[in-house]
């Protein structure tokens, strides 16, 4: 099992709904945090919300060229302070999505979700797994459209397919190294993503899951050392206890 109560993570689009859970779910388990976002006073916040977990916090906009590894720098910067602990661990969970017909979507759009959603998630994972320990790991969220993809979704479908594939590369290379990378695709979440799209409207869709039931599974699938977090995943009733 890994140890998270001694791990030190990196959670990037840690304002967001889902990145916010997970932060606060690594927190709850022990771990000391590094949290990185675009908006500092949300940052703050949510930094003064987990209180003594929180080692820095860096705003840092993943879109630019060397907005990841600025991120990573930061963590690995704050891990030689008074109190080290060692960079353990990086999740992704910034995202952007776009919404409506092909014939639609311009090039700003387009751009932007490619940039976000895929390029940045490579570049993060470039910055990272030169510098995690063994033991390590390296969780990237993509979604249940990486297995289904979805009209009205499909560059937002083509980018989570492709970091989908890139992370399944990546995990065997990794894996001589002992570094875990963890492609997590979860079922339609009420993180309010759809609301903020960066184009179109979302259309009506089923009651999602809620943010912590998907942060809690990501951690639990962390100390029980998955190497892969399906949509189905999600939805699968726990097993029984012995």
């Amino acid at each position: 099992m890994t140890d998270l109560a001694s791990a030190h993570v990196l959670v990037l689009g840690a304002t967001g709904g889902l990145g916010g859970a997970i932060a606060r779910s690594l927190a709850a388990a022990g771990s000391r945090l590094t949290l990185s976002g675009r908006d500092e006073s949300r940052l703050a916040a949510l930094a003064t919300e987990l209180g003594d977990a929180v080692v820095t916090t860096v705003v840092a906009d993943l879109t630019r060229p060397d907005g990841p590894a600025s991120a990573v720098r930061a963590a690995l910067g704050a891990a030689s302070g008074p109190s080290p602990r060692p960079l353990t661990g990086v999740v992704n969970a910034a995202g952007v999505v776009a919404l409506g017909p092909v014939e639609e979507l311009d090039d700003d759009t387009l751009d932007e979700v490619l940039l976000l959603d895929l390029v940045a998630p490579i570049r993060l994972a470039r910055a990272a797994v030169g510098v995690l320990p063994e033991g390590g790991f390296l969780v990237q969220v993509s979604a249940i459209v990486a297995e289904r993809a979805m009209p009205g979704m499909a560059a937002y479908s083509a980018a989570k397919a492709g970091l989908t594939a890139f992370d399944a590369a990546l995990a065997t290379e990794a894996r001589r190294r002992r570094i875990r990378v963890l492609d997590v695709r979860p079922p339609h979440t009420e993180t309010g993503l759809t609301t903020r799209a960066i184009a179109g409207q979302a259309p009506r869709l089923p009651q999602g899951l809620t943010p912590e039931a998907v942060a809690d599974r990501v951690v639990r699938a962390l100390l029980d050392d998955e190497r892969d977090l399906p949509s189905t995943a999600f939805t699968a009733a726990p097993p029984t206890p012995s």
